[in-house]
């Protein structure tokens, strides 16, 4: 098929972002134009049946479609890139996911002057609430972002960053919902521990962090400000954002955050 001929989108990998991406797409608008490339054969027909998506193979993804999602793992996309090599052309577009790889270190390993977009989603991206933060390579033109752009907005926002800030939007965001998650759990222990069945405790905790997390979007009011609006003199709330300091919680949330933004750098150093 010719570069003219192409349509759509290959997914290549399908590990939980990249299901996360393709749950997303299929519900906004159908499995019609996108394909899925997984050298698991089993997990290759385990997405298709859920998803209604056909598979292919690297050779059958890159006649077939114009974007090329590459869904794996840093650490495994120099060996990805070597046999994605021998099939694409510049009428492909390239979008990586794999955290911390920059955009030159892809480019280097394909032919000359592919576009290529590296991008950091999350896993919120299975409800359509998902963030990503997207950067052009050399070679990408502004209706190669534009494309990437308009797939990642089917599945939550999206913002355009330079490739610098990237490692930082990957610790912030790429990592971020595990960091809630840890926050909830934790806070849900504490309901148990005051006596509260874990369903409840954890019906109470998850719909207080949605209520907040939406007041913090829709109030245009800072963190501080909605966090002293709950926190009456002498009253419960100040009692334990005293204990909160007292453990050193925000110097930690701090210190875990660098130490990802550290990784990101670190998975993006080709050790080849």
């Amino acid at each position: 098929m010719t570069a003219a001929g192409r349509r759509g989108l290959a997914i290549i990998g399908g590990g939980k972002m990249g299901e996360a991406l393709l749950s997303g797409l299929v519900r906004r608008g159908g499995p019609d134009g996108i394909v899925v490339c997984e050298r698991s054969a089993e997990r290759a027909q385990q997405l298709a049946e859920r998803y209604g998506v056909g598979t292919v193979d690297l050779a059958g993804a890159a006649a077939r479609a114009r974007v090329l999602l590459l869904a794996v793992k840093p650490q495994d996309i120099d060996g990805l890139l070597r046999l994605v090599a021998e099939h694409v052309d510049t009428g492909h577009l390239v979008v990586s996911i794999a955290a911390g790889v920059p955009t030159a270190r892809i480019e280097a390993a394909l032919p000359e002057g592919v576009p290529v977009v590296r991008v950091m989603p999350n896993t919120p991206a299975l409800v359509d609430e998902g963030m990503s933060v997207l950067s052009p390579g050399a070679h990408a033109a502004e209706a190669d972002l534009d494309e990437a752009e308009a797939l990642l907005a089917a599945v939550g926002r999206v913002q355009r960053v330079p490739e610098a800030q990237q490692d930082a939007a990957t610790a912030l965001s790429g990592s971020g919902p595990a960091y809630f998650f840890y926050l909830v759990e934790a806070m849900v222990d504490a309901g148990i521990l005051l006596g509260l069945p874990r369903a409840l405790a954890a019906d109470l905790i998850v719909q207080t962090a949605l209520g907040a997390a939406v007041m913090m979007r829709d109030s245009g009011e800072h963190p501080v400000q909605l966090r002293e609006a709950v926190t009456s003199p002498g009253g419960t709330t100040i009692a334990a954002i005293r204990e909160l300091e007292r453990h050193g919680v925000r110097a930690a949330l701090i210190a875990a955050i660098e130490a990802a933004h550290a990784r990101s750098v670190e998975l993006g150093v080709d050790k080849s």
